[in-house]
């Protein structure tokens, strides 16, 4: 099983998340690419203090929203998205390059991960710019999304991810933020809840029923409260049942 965290979000004199403390403990890391968030000094010290550490970088793609953190829908022209697209992963890369590792896979963010998993035409746009960069980059994203489906049909390989901190509906969706029992903070229920996913192959979702969700990676927050606390409870409860964590890129 792999462990993703969102990093690389601070900008400037604001700082979000402890990235030092995630990477210690995480197997892939989604690095921010400009766009929702990070600026050029933040990316290139994360991918070197990844690289010193081994955690394998995958470019956090998202709308251009600093001021909205990437978490509003954008209606963009599919052309224009796969060429913003190409933009962040071009950028990340050649931090990657000078911290002496590349980017590995590509995760969107926020508002477009949400976005992707219905809206076909972002998902192909999304789709086109990883075929166009390097077709052997992993897409990482939900289970049963439009990116996952026409990634996989493109050629590319498709990696399903499972949410330890957010809720999720009946449909296998993740709950809205502005909804409740969307963000998880108790560090022993996310532990349970993705030793159930892999003995049971499912999660519970918001109205008591049990979702089946297969995942080749479990991804924590970085920004969230508690987040570097709760991947360290996750990955202690996986190795403690003799679960190998490794990076799937």
């Amino acid at each position: 099983m792999d462990l993703n965290a969102d990093l690389g979000e601070s900008f400037g004199r604001w700082t979000l998340g402890d990235d030092d403390a995630m990477l210690d403990v995480v197997t892939s890391a989604n690095v921010a690419c400009g766009f929702h968030a990070g600026d050029a000094t933040t990316l290139r010290r994360t991918c070197v203090a990844a690289a010193a550490r081994g955690v394998v970088v995958g470019a956090q793609v998202g709308y251009r929203d600093l001021a909205g953190f990437g978490r509003r829908f954008v209606d963009m022209d599919p052309v224009e998205l796969t060429d913003e697209v190409l933009y962040q992963l071009g950028a990340l890369d050649g931090m990657c390059r000078v911290a002496g590792t590349a980017v590995r896979y590509l995760k969107p963010h926020g508002a477009l991960y949400n976005a992707v998993v219905h809206h076909e035409t972002q998902a192909r746009a999304v789709v086109d710019a990883v075929r166009a960069y390097d077709p052997s980059l992993p897409v990482l994203g939900l289970p049963g999304s439009e990116l996952l489906r026409l990634a996989e049909a493109a050629g590319l390989r498709a990696v399903p991810e499972f949410f330890v901190d957010r809720g999720y509906t009946a449909g296998g969706a993740l709950v809205p933020r502005s909804e409740p029992g969307a963000l998880l903070h108790d560090a022993v229920e996310v532990a349970d809840r993705v030793r159930r996913l892999l003995t049971e192959g499912v999660v519970r979702a918001v109205d008591g029923t049990d979702v089946p969700v297969r995942a080749e990676s479990a991804c924590v927050h970085g920004d969230s409260p508690g987040a570097v606390e709760m991947a360290v409870a996750v990955r202690s409860a996986l190795e403690a049942d003799g679960v190998r964590l490794a990076a799937f890129a």
